[in-house]
């Protein structure tokens, strides 16, 4: 048993430094290190913005919105929000919820929104408000966006 263990050691020690050796690749796609990155195709970035709105996206951002609203409940800091949570928040449900649109979002520390940009149409323009108000901490709602159709 003594011999048997420094074999075993010095296996395990040869095997990690061979497998140290290969220059893994995060994915298929990932750049070497000494590689240049290149930009992205228009498909990849298509890809990329329909995952982001995507059913299974909107209901990951509700998820976490619903979940910070649970813990901010077990701290106590039920209506109390800081402005950079509830600016965060509201930003979420936005981006989940209104495809395409280029809005900002500032919070007030008495709850007060304001949420500048703009969006495709007006459907868009007033879901804004209400989408806003479902986040808890928020009183008010300004909306300074306006309707801003995407160029063809």
């Amino acid at each position: 048993m003594n011999k048997l263990t420094p074999f075993f050691i010095s296996c395990v020690l040869v095997i990690g430094a061979a497998a140290c050796q290969d220059t893994a690749k995060t994915t298929v796609t990932a750049p070497a290190p000494d590689e240049a990155p290149q930009a992205p195709t228009t498909q990849v970035t298509q890809e990329a913005q329909e995952d982001a709105q995507s059913e299974t996206r909107r209901r990951q951002l509700n998820a976490d919105i619903r979940a910070r609203e649970q813990r901010n409940n077990v701290t106590g800091g039920d209506a109390q929000r800081a402005e950079g949570d509830l600016a965060s928040e509201v930003r979420s449900k936005l981006e989940a919820n209104i495809p395409n649109g280029q809005l900002t979002v500032n919070a007030q520390e008495d709850g007060i929104v304001t949420v500048a940009g703009t969006v495709n149409n007006q459907e868009q323009l007033s879901k804004i408000e209400p989408l806003a108000k479902e986040i808890k901490g928020v009183t008010q709602v300004i909306v300074n966006a306006t309707v801003a159709p995407p160029n063809s």
